[in-house]
């Protein structure tokens, strides 16, 4: 388990010592330190004590465009990272001035109240203060210390950090925000990304340890976010959704903006998406430079959980409700600031009216599968996964135990850093494949789109680690902007071998590809919908599965906001057909799909509202399928499963809990002792194999970068201790 910082290594970093000078792509430099106090109230140095970079452990960077982003989109992880001790900085990046009055609309206040843009953004920093403090300390009032920290020469922000908790930390950039959710202002991100306006101004608020207000240009932006990140050193990134889903239609405001602000139109704000847009390109600028630790990332989806079952359980939701009260100022307490000391207009109604979706629900953009461990063709296993944008290996040594070895390079680049998540597919021969996505951003000629991305195992080398060759495209269902919204892919390999690739498309419909021996791709192809009157939304929004059956017939199965769509092939090689309706309610998650052990296939899920783990499998032709129900461990996203071949043929599965811990299982049963010891807290989706014994393994990336595992102590047995899978000499470190 990776250890938190002493409180004097935290008390170092509070005022942590980097300042980057814009240099030609991603260039910057460690400066000295000036002055400051580090501890006790404000400063009037702009770095003291020393950058976090020479930290172990953890680290966690967290980049939000407003100041109640992370409370709402990135709990509960935000404030698991929070409370494990380690480094936590949240970036805010706008002012989050909105139309500067602190009431919510439609109450007698609002209307009597004068535009005080500056005052708006203080309350809602002292709402923010207020919900991180209650997450850190259990206190809304402890105090924060405040100091002006430099991203970039001359470019000051504001850093707070809790006196009682240093190591919880926030940055205020305090650009103006776009002040509308969705119309086309040249004076935003948005705007400064396109290349509507040169730079964007900042407009800090009232008191404000930062007087001046400064301007920055696209590269002036993107060079502080890549201050940030390496000021900070993160071992774990979270940002907004940057694919966020399309509206129904185009709104009049987009129609009749000028041409460079022209575009589709999106459920979410359109400043947490050019946030998220700008820390893609710092995040690939500042791994350009081979610098920082290997960091996993994850992106959020923003107000589109609005249009998707709730995935949280009722404990959780509470506790959300508890933070955005601390946010909202719903007690009224005295912080001292006659600027106020939260949002109103957040105020009781977080749980309320368009608050009320984002609150019950914690979703990502790039799910994952379980699908990144996998044994080679001696027997011995190898994960994969994504940190800082490229593809780590580590494999086991011996087949059957460990320890394990790496993390090894074992592909080139793909053109640029990968989206978070990788899946392994085996051929029948034993080789295996990689799939992965990447977005490539609108530089260097590049026109904005995303694609799938495939890449073939070529040999093992010499120390045993399995060798690939270059990655290739495989395009995605739609061309140009729509290609942004192709989902997380899911893999099956067929008995012959045929490779199927299925992603859902921009109107939210599956679209299948396959290739013979994972290569020879046909075209893409789409899979029937439900009849009658489509949703105005898409009818898919993420987290789909496909597995192929040992008749060799192709089932997928997709979550939507009513229920579970499952489709089946009628003969092997066909095209699978829509299933008759599955009657299962709807899922809070991605489903992920698993052999019965019959014949048939099991979906496994979570039950939307509830996070309870469940297993639905068909009854037979045109019936509704039968649930059973697990014990509820709470948290929230995909559960891995794994069938077990052998005689044991046993079912594996691994979820996270209620406190971001991996809780495996190796029993079918329902009662609560099938949930075993839970693992060190992680990201991602935890990967599932079985080894040359026959016993089943788990493995998780843990929130310090480095892969654990477990084992069943014998073949459908419970699992063993989690621990750190590489042992320290059979280390490679990072060759990114």
């Amino acid at each position: 388990m990776p250890s938190s910082p002493s409180r004097r290594r935290l008390l170092q970093v509070a005022g942590g010592g980097l300042v980057a000078a814009p240099l030609a792509y991603g260039g910057w430099q460690w400066l000295a330190p000036r002055g400051g106090s580090g501890v006790q109230g404000p400063s009037t140095g702009t770095t003291t004590g020393k950058p976090a970079s020479a930290g172990s452990g953890q680290a966690y960077l967290h980049v939000i465009a407003h100041a109640d982003d992370g409370i709402y989109f990135m709990n509960p992880d935000l404030e698991q990272s929070i409370r494990s001790g380690a480094l936590s900085v949240t970036v805010c990046m706008t002012s989050g001035e909105s139309d500067g009055r602190n009431a919510a609309p439609k109450t007698p206040q609002f209307k009597t109240l004068p535009t005080d843009r500056p005052g708006f953004a203080r309350a809602r920093i002292n709402g923010l203060r207020a919900a991180h403090a209650l997450m850190a300390t259990g206190d809304d009032n402890s105090p924060w210390s405040v100091e002006p920290v430099e991203l970039l020469p001359g470019f000051r922000s504001e850093l707070h950090y809790l006196q009682a908790a240093p190591h919880c930390q926030l940055i205020y950039m305090g650009l103006c925000e776009a002040r509308y959710v969705s119309v086309p202002r040249p004076v935003s991100m948005r705007g400064l990304w396109l290349g509507a306006i040169e730079q964007l101004p900042t407009l800090p608020g009232t008191g404000s340890t930062v007087r001046m207000p400064r301007a920055y240009t696209r590269d002036q932006l993107t060079d502080a976010l890549v201050a940030a990140i390496a000021r900070v050193n993160p071992t774990v990134i979270r940002t907004l959704d940057p694919t966020p889903l399309h509206a129904p239609r185009e709104t009049v405001a987009m129609m009749s903006a000028p041409t460079i602000l022209r575009g589709l139109s999106y459920l979410d704000h359109q400043d947490h998406t050019a946030s998220a847009r700008f820390m893609q390109a710092a995040m690939e600028r500042f791994w350009g430079t081979g610098k920082g630790r290997p960091a996993s990332v994850t992106n959020y989806f923003g107000y589109p959980t609005n249009y998707t079952p709730p995935s949280l359980d009722a404990a959780t939701t509470r506790r959300t409700a508890q933070l955005l009260n601390a946010y909202g100022w719903v007690d009224h307490r005295d912080c001292g600031d006659p600027s106020g000391c939260g949002d109103l207009k957040v105020g009781p109604n977080g749980l309320k009216a368009g608050g009320a979706g984002w609150a019950r629900g914690t979703r990502t953009r790039t799910p994952g599968t379980s699908r990144w461990v996998a044994p080679l063709k001696d027997g011995r296993l190898a994960a994969f996964a994504v940190l800082s944008g490229a593809v780590r290996c580590w494999v086991e040594r011996t087949a059957g135990k460990g320890p394990w070895a790496g993390p090894f390079d074992v592909v080139g680049s793909a053109g640029g850093p990968l989206d978070p998540q990788v899946e392994v597919a085996r051929h029948p021969d034993g080789t295996l494949q990689l799939f992965a996505t990447r977005t490539v951003l609108p530089f260097k000629g590049e026109k904005h789109h995303k694609e799938l991305v495939c890449a073939v195992q070529s040999g093992v080398g010499a120390d045993g680690v399995p060798t690939f060759g270059a990655w290739s495209s495989l395009g995605t269902p739609d061309a140009g902007d729509k290609s942004l919204e192709t989902g997380y892919p899911a893999t099956a390999v067929a008995p012959d071998g045929t490779v199927h690739v299925l992603a859902r498309n921009w109107a939210g419909d599956i679209a299948l590809r396959s290739g013979a021996g994972g290569k020879d791709w046909g075209p893409w192809q789409l899979l029937d919908h439900p009849p009658g009157k489509q949703p105005p939304h898409p009818l898919v929004v993420e987290g789909i599965d496909a597995l192929v059956d040992p008749a060799g017939l192709l089932h997928v199965v997709a979550p939507i906001a009513k229920t579970l769509l499952h489709w089946v092939s009628a003969a092997p090689g066909e095209v699978p057909k829509l299933s008759a309706p599955t009657g299962l309610t709807p899922s809070g998650s991605a489903v992920s799909l698993v052999a019965d052990g019959r014949g048939g296939v099991s979906a496994v899920y979570r039950l939307a509202g509830t996070a309870q783990v469940a297993m639905a499998s068909p009854k037979g032709s045109g019936a509704a399928w039968s649930v059973v129900r697990r014990a509820p461990i709470g948290g929230y996203g995909r559960v891995s499963a794994a069938r077990l071949g052998g005689s044991g043929g046993g079912l594996v599965l691994a979820a996270r809990d209620d406190q971001g811990r991996v809780v495996p299982s190796s029993r079918e049963s329902s009662a609560p002792d099938a949930w075993e010891v839970p693992g060190v807290q992680f990201v991602g989706i935890p990967g599932a194999a079985q080894d040359a014994s026959g016993r089943g393994v788990l493995t998780v990336i843990g929130t310090d970068g480095q892969l654990y595992a477990s084992r069943q102590t014998g073949p459908g047995a419970r699992f063993g201790e989690w621990a750190v899978a590489v042992a320290a000499k059979d280390s490679v470190g990072s060759r990114v």
